[in-house]
């Protein structure tokens, strides 16, 4: 399989420097819905709601369509998306259930958000925003939650069950992913050299051999894993990462990856640098309507 040159590998993997802050505070954002530029019902060029989408996915509770931006969250109406809370730039997006997620990233407009914001969580479907812990030293650019245990990279790998107190684990590698699958016994980090599993909530990583060289890659269900090489090619895996096989597809560059289980079966979510797309079979990808 063709991969590209080892430089642009460690481009596409690279995690920015963090610089911890000295002041540290705890804080909550709110902001009406307010609509995005140039929306349409259909998910393409003229409708994303940002250049930089750092996270996509569906709320359990009611499937809406979900983009973590560099200018917030936005829902897609049926006139398009539609900022929920506060312009906030959200960098590591994760929905824990109905209306709860877990975030992290820099405060943008609202300047009662600690630099960086630390772990920051809803409870409202992402109207209002409250600091957690690491406020003003952590911006974790990828997180994840492995049952009771949330996973985060901001230069170190740090875990938490209560969402402040913390500990780290010795992930050397930068990832540029980091996805559990939905109970949490399973954990999968992409990284520059390897795909890395844990099965202990992410104290301890093992290279999961003969594993594709991924970029992203998300959980379908316990089992089923997605993943997107760095030149765009769509891999699946039906044993828990364990093996996997190539679908033939092929999407853009890839900004952000998602998958999960809906009323009509396995969905696999994509955002390029144009579009939305969507797959049932991993190899059928679509432009998403809202």
């Amino acid at each position: 399989m063709h991969h590209p040159a080892r430089q642009r590998l460690r481009a596409l993997f690279a995690v920015p420097a963090f610089v911890a802050l000295l002041s540290a505070c705890s804080a909550i954002a709110d902001n009406a819905e307010s609509p995005a530029p140039a929306a349409s019902a259909v998910v393409d060029s003229a409708s994303l709601p940002s250049a930089h989408v750092h996270g996509v996915g569906r709320d359990p509770g009611d499937g809406t369509l979900l983009l973590a931006t560099h200018e917030g969250l936005f829902r897609y109406a049926a006139d398009g998306p539609v900022r929920v809370g506060p312009s906030i730039d959200l960098m590591g997006f994760w929905i824990a259930g109905p209306g709860h997620y877990y975030a992290s990233g820099h405060p943008n407009m609202a300047p009662e958000l600690p630099q960086p914001m630390g772990l920051i969580e809803s409870t409202d479907g992402g109207k209002t925003w409250a600091v957690l812990s690491r406020g003003g030293q952590s911006d974790f650019h990828t997180l994840t939650q492995a049952g009771d245990t949330v996973l985060a990279f901001d230069g170190k790998l740090r875990r938490t069950t209560d969402g402040r107190q913390w500990s780290t684990a010795p992930l050397t590698a930068h990832p540029r992913t980091l996805a559990a699958n939905p109970d949490g016994s399973k954990v999968l980090a992409t990284t520059e050299a390897a795909l890395l599993g844990s099965t202990d909530k992410g104290a301890t990583w093992q290279p999961i051999p003969d594993a594709p060289l991924l970029l992203h890659v998300a959980w379908v269900d316990a089992g089923v894993v997605a993943g997107v090489t760095p030149g765009g090619e769509i891999a699946m895996s039906a044993d828990a990462a364990r093996t996997w096989r190539m679908t033939g597809a092929t999407v853009p560059p890839p900004q952000a990856v998602s998958a999960s289980q809906t009323a009509d079966g396995m969905e696999v979510l994509v955002v390029t640098e144009r579009e939305v797309l969507t797959s049932r079979d991993g190899k059928k990808f679509l432009p998403v309507r809202g």
